[in-house]
This record gives structure tokens, C-alpha cells and sequence, in this order.
């Protein structure tokens, strides 16, 4: 068997691990999808009335949005599950197996977009629920799902490194969120960026988040000609934007996680 094979035979393995520890304790997938349907019923019934979007529902520009923050909530079960892993001494264990020094890691990110094909079945039927709709062609549609997560794929190798620099799950959650709130919310991804102060609209215009969420609104069809779009590059060509985003994470986050992952085990 050639590196690359026994690479990708024990990152899968690792998932495996990962998904009979989530079985193991339903909690964690059922918070995980109760979340997004709260953010839907939320957002949709509570600010859905004060909130106007010329020429579509808010509803249907909200959709997106919720989508994209909750694959990158998605993301940080990497590093709270190496956070986990290194704190219990489960790491250690790893260390004397021949395994690939990458498995743990591919394991880990891999057990990440499982969950959140998980989350995006509830929050696809939870939006249809509240008066959501795809109206462009399924391809297009299984484009934007699938933009979704290589996005919080890229991300969850940001995040693998943020948990191995942390050495307790509950700063990990504070330090994680101080980074998510920031990113998911100074976005498109709830509002329409043009009404924001400057400093904050030229943020949220040149925020990776934002070009995420509006090229998930064009790839559904949830996108209006009326609907204002800035006039800034990721905004006028975000499904680009986001994959120049996506690739330019995993060119840096992924040997670098790598390298963080052996010297974390070499101590």
C-alpha cells in the first residue's frame, strides 16, 4: 500500500471513530441540528417583519445565510475534538500506532462535513417550512450545497490549528466564537450590508462569509435584480471569491496543521 492509500485507509478510519463516538453521545447531533432550526425560526418570524429586502422575501435571503453560519459553527468540532484528544491523552495512543501522521487530522475534517450534511438536511426542510424555495435547476442547487461544504472543509483545518495551540475545550469554544461571531455576523449573511457604516460595509463586502452567502443565494435562485449587490469584486463574482477563499485556506491551514500536529505529538 502507497502512502497515499494508507493516508486516506486511516483518515477513514479515524472518521469511523469519530462518528461512533457522536452515536455513542446523541447530544452532541442533536444540538448541533436543533441550532439552525432555531436560527431559522428566529430570524424568519422575529425579525423577518422588521427586516425588508427589495425584491424578495426575507425569508429567502435569510435561507443562505443561516446556511453559511452554520457550517462554519460545523467547522469548529475539528478543533474542539483535537482540543478533546490531546487534553485526555488519546493523541499519545495515536502516536505509537503506524498510522500517517495526516490521519487524525483528514479524520477529523472529514467527520466535520458529515455533520454538516446532517445540519443542511434539517435546515433545507425547516426551510421550506417557513416559505423558503430553490428556484434554480438541481445542478445548480447541489452546486451551492456543495460550495457550502468545501468552505467549512478549508475552515476546519483553520480550526484544527486553533485547537491545537488551546489546551482547553472551554477556552477553545470562547476563542472560536470571538472569531465566528465576527465573521458570520459583520456579513450579508442576516442583513444588506449597504446600510452599515463604512468602516463595517467595507468589511463584511471583502468578508469571505459574505462571498459564501451570496454565491449560495445566486446557485438557489434566491437573488432578485432589485436586490442591491455592492459594487466590489467578491460581491460581483462570489462563487469565484469563494473558491479562491476555499483554496487559499487549504494551501496555508493544511501543512501547517500538519507541521502543528507533529511537533503537538512529539512532546
Amino acid at each position: 500500500m502507497n502512502t497515499l492509500q494508507m493516508t486516506a485507509s486511516d483518515g477513514l478510519t479515524i472518521a469511523k471513530r469519530n462518528m461512533i463516538k457522536i452515536k455513542r453521545v446523541p447530544d452532541l447531533i442533536v444540538f448541533t441540528t436543533l441550532s439552525p432550526i432555531m436560527f431559522v425560526l428566529l430570524f424568519a418570524y422575529v425579525f423577518g417583519s422588521a427586516i425588508q429586502i427589495p425584491g424578495t422575501s426575507y425569508r429567502e435571503f435569510l435561507i443562505a445565510g443561516v446556511f453559511t453560519q452554520t457550517v462554519i459553527f460545523g467547522a469548529t468540532w475539528t478543533g474542539l475534538g483535537m482540543v478533546e484528544d490531546l487534553q485526555k491523552g488519546i493523541i499519545d495512543r495515536f502516536r505509537t500506532l503506524p498510522m500517517a501522521p495526516s490521519a487524525v487530522l483528514i479524520g477529523r475534517t472529514s467527520t466535520d462535513v458529515l455533520i454538516n450534511i446532517v445540519s443542511l438536511v434539517v435546515m433545507s426542510l425547516t426551510g421550506l417550512v417557513v416559505g423558503w424555495r430553490i428556484n434554480s435547476s438541481p445542478l445548480e442547487a447541489l452546486a451551492g450545497y456543495a460550495l457550502l461544504l468545501l468552505f467549512a472543509y478549508a475552515l476546519s483545518w483553520l480550526m484544527a490549528v486553533v485547537g491545537m495551540w488551546i489546551r482547553t475545550p472551554e477556552v477553545f469554544n470562547n476563542a472560536s466564537f470571538m472569531v465566528i461571531f465576527p465573521l458570520s455576523f459583520i456579513a450579508n449573511t442576516f442583513v444588506d450590508t449597504s446600510q452599515m457604516p463604512t468602516v463595517l460595509r467595507t468589511f463584511a463586502e471583502w468578508n469571505p462569509v459574505s462571498a459564501v452567502t451570496q454565491a449560495v443565494r445566486e446557485l438557489f435562485g434566491n437573488t432578485n435584480p432589485m436586490m442591491p449587490v455592492p459594487d466590489v469584486w467578491p460581491l460581483q463574482n462570489p462563487v469565484i471569491a469563494s473558491l479562491l477563499w476555499t483554496a487559499l485556506m487549504l494551501v496555508v491551514f493544511v501543512p501547517f496543521a500538519i507541521r502543528r500536529y507533529k511537533k503537538a505529538v512529539s512532546r
